[in-house]
C-alpha cells in the first residue's frame, strides 16, 4: 500500500469506499464501527505515554496492530464464494485469552466491582476498555443485520477483558484499584 495523496475529496459527499470498491454512507453501521475500533486504537496509543512497563508496552503495540487487521476485516464484507482478504483468527483470540490468564494469574481475587481510575496508566486503559465496549456494541449490532466474521466479535470481547486485567496489573498488581462500596452514600 502507497498513500501518497492523503485527501482525495472522496468523502466530501458524506460517503466513503470500503476496502472492496463499494461506497457507503459516512453513518453506515459498518463504517461506523469500524470507526469505533479506529478510536479504541487512538486511546490505546495515549494509554501507552502512561505505561511504564516494557512488557504492557509491547503487548499494546501488539493490539494495535491486530485492531488495524480488524479494521480491515469489518472494511472487506466476506462474500460466498468470494477469496477472503485479512481476516481476524482464532488464533488472535487465543492470544488474548492467554494473555488474560498470564496478567491475571498474580492479581488478588474481586470481592467487588472495581472502579475505573489508580494510576494514570490504569485509568487510560479502563478508556480504552469502554471504548472498546461501545466499538463492540456496534459490531454485534453490525453482526445481526449483515455477515460479519464471528471472530471479530470474539476478539472484542476478549479485548475489553485484557484491558481490565491490564488497567488492575498497572494499579500496582491490583493493589491500589480503586474499588466499588455499594450503597456508600444512601
Amino acid at each position: 500500500m502507497k498513500l501518497d495523496k492523503i485527501y482525495t475529496r472522496g468523502g466530501d459527499e458524506g460517503k466513503t469506499s470500503l476496502g472492496d470498491g463499494t461506497r457507503l454512507a459516512k453513518f453506515d453501521l459498518r463504517v461506523a464501527a469500524y470507526g469505533e475500533i479506529d478510536e479504541a486504537n487512538s486511546v490505546l496509543g495515549v494509554s501507552m505515554l502512561h505505561i511504564l512497563d516494557a512488557d504492557v508496552r509491547t503487548i499494546l503495540l501488539h493490539i494495535q496492530n491486530d485492531l488495524f487487521d480488524l479494521g480491515a476485516d469489518l472494511c472487506r464484507p466476506s462474500r460466498e464464494g468470494a477469496s477472503q482478504p485479512l481476516r481476524v483468527t482464532p488464533a488472535q483470540v487465543l492470544w488474548l485469552e492467554q494473555t488474560i490468564d498470564r496478567f491475571n494469574a498474580p492479581l488478588a481475587p474481586l470481592t467487588t466491582f472495581v472502579l475505573p481510575g489508580g494510576s494514570p496508566a490504569a485509568s487510560y486503559l479502563h478508556l480504552a476498555r469502554t471504548v472498546t465496549r461501545r466499538a463492540e456494541r456496534s459490531v454485534a449490532e453490525l453482526a445481526d443485520r449483515r455477515r460479519v466474521n464471528p471472530a471479530v466479535l470474539h476478539y472484542l470481547n476478549r479485548l475489553s477483558d485484557l484491558l481490565f486485567v491490564l488497567a488492575r496489573y498497572s494499579n500496582d498488581h491490583g493493589k491500589t484499584d480503586v474499588l466499588w462500596t455499594p450503597g456508600l452514600h444512601r
